[in-house]
C-alpha cells in the first residue's frame, strides 16, 4: 500500500488545490499516469503517479486546499496470483523486491521535468535529496542544487543531536499570553465583502514577503524616448508582411538582458546568508490578471532576438490571462519588468519580486519639452525606476547598470546587434 501525497511543485508552493481527479477510486493505475489535477501557488499542475497498482481509496474531494506532504489517495500493488496445479512442482520464485525499488532505483526517482533540468545543468541526480514523495526528486530540489552549485549530497546534512538522558523530564515551556485579536471592521448594509481568490491572496503574501524582507531602494532615470518610437515604428514598418508586432515592452526586455549579461552583480538573488549569482539571464514580465499579477518568463533572453522574444512575449501573455501557463513559464527569473504606461502612468515604484534582487518599473512615453543643443524643444520622454535589494546591490552598481540601460534604449540599433 502506497500514500499519495501532495507534493511540492514549486519552491514556494506551501499547499495546493486538488482541482480534479483524472482517476478514479478501483481504476488500475501504471507509472507515469496522471491522477490528477492540482493548482499550485503558480500554475495548474498534473500529479503523476510513482507505482504501478489499483487506486483503492481517494482521501480528498476535488476543490479542496491540502497542505504539501498530506496524504491525498492510497495505491495498493497489483496482484498477480497465478495458480498452480496440485501435481505440480513449486516453482522456484525470485528473491521479492521491495516496493520502492533498490536503493541506486530509489536515488535516482525523479520526475521527467526534473530529469530534463538535471541534464541541461550537468547536476547529479544522485547528489540531490528529493523532497517528493517517497525520496522522488521533483523540479524544486534540482532547482536548489543548481542555486547551491550541486554541491548537495544526503550525507552533507548533519542529523540532529541525540536527545541528552534527563532523570527528571523538564516541564515544557510556558505557552506565551495569547494576544487580543484586533477587531474585525464592521461591515455595513453598504459594504460588501469580496472573497479572496488563490491568485490574488498569494500575490499579496508574495508582495507583503518582499517587502518586509528585501531592503528596497530606488533609483530613477529619465529617457529620451523617441529613438526609442522611432526605432520601434521602423521595425514594425519592416515587419508589416509578418505576424510580427514589437511592443515597447519588447524591446525593454531585449534591451535589459543585454544589459544583464553585462552587468552580472544585478542578475543575483538573496538566499537567506548567501548571496547568488546566475549565469543565466531570465526576464520576467508583470502580466495584470482580473484577480492579481503574474510573471511571465523569457528565459535565457540575452541569446533571442527581438522578433523571438516578440513572438513569446505576446503568446505567454495570452496564455497568462486564459490561465495556461505551465510552471516552467512562470519560474526561474532573475529579473523583472513591469510596464504601466500603457495605463497613461508617468512614474511609479515597484516591489521586488523576490528571489529576486531587482525590479524595473517603466512609465508612459509622455511629450514634455527637452534641452537639445542648449534649446528647449518639444520632445519625448519615459521614465525609469529601478527597485533593489540593498542586500545584494549598493547604489553606485545599481546606478551603472540603469545608466548603461537608458543608453541603449537611447541608441536603439544597438539592441539588435
Amino acid at each position: 500500500m502506497t500514500d499519495v501525497l501532495m507534493p511540492r511543485l514549486s519552491d514556494t508552493m506551501e499547499e495546493g488545490v486538488l482541482s480534479q481527479w483524472r482517476k478514479h477510486e478501483g481504476d488500475p493505475v501504471h507509472r507515469g499516469d496522471v491522477l490528477a489535477e492540482i493548482e499550485t501557488d503558480k500554475a495548474a499542475m498534473e500529479l503523476e503517479a510513482y507505482d504501478d497498482g489499483i487506486l483503492t481509496r481517494i482521501l480528498v474531494d476535488e476543490g479542496t486546499t491540502v497542505p504539501i506532504g498530506t496524504p491525498i489517495a492510497v495505491i495498493d500493488a497489483p496482484t498477480t496470483t497465478t495458480p498452480q496445479p496440485a501435481s505440480a512442482a513449486p516453482t522456484p520464485t525470485a528473491e521479492p523486491t521491495s516496493a520502492t525499488g533498490t536503493s541506486t532505483e530509489t536515488t535516482f526517482r525523479a520526475s521527467p521535468l526534473a530529469r530534463r533540468l538535471a541534464r541541461e545543468h550537468g547536476v547529479d541526480l544522485a547528489a540531490v535529496p528529493g523532497s517528493g514523495p517517497g525520496g522522488r526528486i521533483v523540479r524544486a530540489d534540482v532547482d536548489t542544487a543548481i542555486a547551491h552549485g550541486a554541491d548537495i549530497h544526503p550525507a552533507h546534512i548533519p542529523s540532529p543531536p541525540a536527545p541528552i538522558p534527563s532523570a527528571t523530564p523538564a516541564p515544557p515551556p510556558a505557552a506565551p499570553p495569547a494576544m487580543p485579536r484586533p477587531a474585525a471592521p464592521a461591515i455595513g448594509p453598504d459594504t460588501e465583502e469580496i472573497p479572496l481568490t488563490r491568485v490574488r491572496r498569494l500575490t499579496a503574501q508574495r508582495l507583503a514577503q518582499s517587502a518586509q524582507h528585501a531592503p528596497h531602494f530606488y533609483l530613477t532615470r529619465v529617457v529620451d524616448a523617441e529613438p526609442l518610437l522611432a526605432f520601434r515604428t521602423q521595425v514594425n514598418t519592416d515587419l508589416a508582411d509578418t505576424a510580427i508586432r514589437v511592443s515597447i515592452t519588447d524591446l525593454l526586455i531585449k534591451a535589459s538582458a543585454q544589459v544583464l549579461a553585462t552587468h552580472p552583480e544585478v542578475n543575483s538573488s538573496w538566499d537567506e546568508t548567501r548571496l547568488l549569482r546566475h549565469h543565466h539571464v531570465h526576464v520576467g514580465m508583470a502580466v495584470a490578471l482580473d484577480d492579481g499579477l503574474i510573471v511571465p518568463v523569457i528565459h535565457d533572453a540575452d541569446r533571442k532576438t527581438l522578433s523571438q522574444i516578440s513572438r513569446e512575449t505576446h503568446d505567454l501573455a495570452d496564455r497568462a490571462r486564459a490561465g495556461r501557463l505551465s510552471l516552467d513559464e512562470i519560474t526561474g527569473g532573475t529579473f523583472t519588468i513591469s510596464n504601466l504606461g500603457m495605463y497613461g502612468i508617468d512614474q511609479f515604484t515597484a516591489v521586488i519580486n523576490p528571489p529576486e534582487a531587482a525590479i524595473l518599473a517603466v512609465g508612459a512615453a509622455t511629450a514634455t519639452p527637452v534641452i537639445r543643443g542648449g534649446n528647449p524643444v518639444a520632445g519625448t520622454t519615459m521614465h525609469l525606476t529601478l527597485s533593489i535589494d540593498h542586500r545584494v546591490l549598493d547604489g553606485a552598481t545599481a546606478a551603472q547598470f540603469l545608466a548603461a540601460l537608458v543608453t541603449l534604449l537611447e541608441h536603439p540599433t544597438r539592441i539588435v546587434l
